[in-house]
């Protein structure tokens, strides 16, 4: 990595800084990974250690991806799984996912995180909730670091299965004892608190019909007791409201409250069924909300009341969802989706182009309790990605670059940089060969469908 860096000649740098600037021939200078100076030629040093020059391109923060389940790459547009909601589309695929190898792990945490840096993400959250046949939460950590992308590892569990009333089926269950036992060991492994951190570990149950009440209330003291960050699914579809009625006598959002599962260091994801209370108690408390559009179009879960959160003052971020609900993990065009689906549902007010870039960098660096990503500006880190306004998915839209992002077609990443390392360019990886990664992984893939 090159002590320092030197991005210049912008056609546009978005900086989500405080005063939304977007400052046209923009750069920024890092030094050691952090920004230490953003505006025109004239405000910024004459030479580093590398030089960028980025005219003809639009600069934008790193996207933040907070809601993924990267192994589910293995397991994409699988025929039995096509067309069913959420639970029916779960039941199909947990045999297949009763198969995983570490290896699976591995190489499919690096092809999903290939997938987002070449789409404009330099943060993402990983939900790996399943374990079997000896895969560890290291197998995806270890990945990320190969790869060079800044990572929340969620150490996920189910432990309610079929027998015991609950989703799953037993084969691929956990004992909960277990569960906050290797918990407790990831956190002091492997998570780093300080700003600027490449790697943190969360605290994540899968969801309400997968993990008994007693795992939940639990996991919530663990991960305070460590100061780590709690994230599962709610509130996702009609059937999971039905299921939180039936079985616990309350909606999602109160349940979620009587276990200690509100509070600024929880994020949900979805909440597309999310009532008003629910909303108001997320405002009321600082939860943080990762909207997942795409998936809940896939499996027609529902449009997520988005503006309606926002307006209450709920802190929402982006999430692509596993590659087996949404089938792709472009970031860029999750951020277009959410514009769409948002307008689709409440009206072309719904949602601007710049308040969906921001709800994917500022937004999700704040749901995933993150102060030092997301905007580009002095103090914070060098996590920036620029797009080629060359191309002809831009062609007619160069009167507003910006909006250009997220309403043309999305484009791939000429340029990622994450904590000053340079890790595309020209469009390319630069950290891993992935036309070998993408051969084994689709090998990888097949034995998983036909063992």
């Amino acid at each position: 990595m090159a002590k320092t860096l030197l991005i210049r000649n912008a056609n546009v740098l978005v900086t989500m800084d405080e005063g939304r600037r977007e400052i046209a021939g923009g750069g920024l200078f890092a030094e050691d990974g952090r920004i230490t100076a953003v505006g025109t030629g004239d405000d910024l040093p004459e030479t580093a250690d590398e030089v960028i020059d980025l005219a003809g391109h639009v600069v934008i923060p790193g996207l933040v991806n907070t809601h993924h389940h990267m192994y589910q790459s293995l397991t994409r547009a699988v025929p039995g799984a096509q067309d069913a909601e959420l639970f029916g589309w779960l039941t199909s695929l947990y045999p297949l996912w009763a198969k995983l190898t570490p290896e699976m792990i591995r190489v499919s945490t690096r092809v999903a995180m290939a997938e987002l840096l070449l789409s404009g993400c330099t943060t993402s959250s990983d939900h790996l909730y399943i374990y079997p046949n000896g895969c560890r939460l290291e197998d995806s950590i270890e990945a990320a670091a190969d790869i060079g992308m800044r990572f929340h590892a969620c150490r996920g569990a189910m432990s309610v299965g079929v027998s015991k009333g609950g989703l799953p089926p037993d084969s691929v269950v956990e004992e909960e004892e277990a569960i906050l036992k290797d918990a407790a060991r990831l956190i002091e492994t492997w998570h780093d608190p300080a700003r600027f951190s490449m790697l943190r570990i969360a605290v994540a149950p899968c969801s309400p019909f997968s993990v008994s009440r007693d795992l939940m209330r639990e996991a919530a003291k663990l991960a305070r007791h460590y100061g780590v960050s709690l994230h599962t699914h709610l509130a996702e579809n009609v059937n999971d409201i039905a299921y939180s009625r039936e079985k616990f006598g309350m909606t999602p959002a109160e349940y979620a409250e009587d276990l200690g599962w509100v509070g600024p260091d929880v994020w949900h994801a979805h909440c597309v069924q999310l009532d008003e209370a629910g909303i108001d108690l997320f405002a009321r408390t600082g939860t943080g909300v990762a909207h997942c559009p795409c998936s809940n179009m896939r499996l027609a879960s529902g449009i997520a009341p988005i503006r309606k959160m926002r307006d209450r003052g709920v802190c929402v971020g982006l999430g692509v969802d596993g590659s087996a609900s949404n089938d792709g993990g472009n970031m860029l065009g999750e951020v277009r989706q959410a514009l769409l689906l948002a307008r689709v549902g409440f009206g072309p007010a719904a949602m601007t182009a710049r308040e969906a870039l921001e709800i994917a960098t500022l937004g999700g660096a704040r749901v995933l309790n993150r102060a030092d990503i997301g905007a580009l500006a002095p103090g914070m880190a060098a996590d920036l990605v620029a797009f080629d306004l060359s191309g002809v998915g831009f062609a007619g839209a160069l009167h507003d670059p910006v909006a250009a992002l997220v309403f043309c077609a999305p484009e791939r990443a000429a340029l990622s940089v994450v904590n000053g390392r340079v890790v595309v360019r020209d469009g390319q990886l630069a950290s891993l060969d992935l036309p070998l990664v993408i051969e084994r992984h689709n090998r990888l893939a097949r034995a998983l469908a036909t063992d």
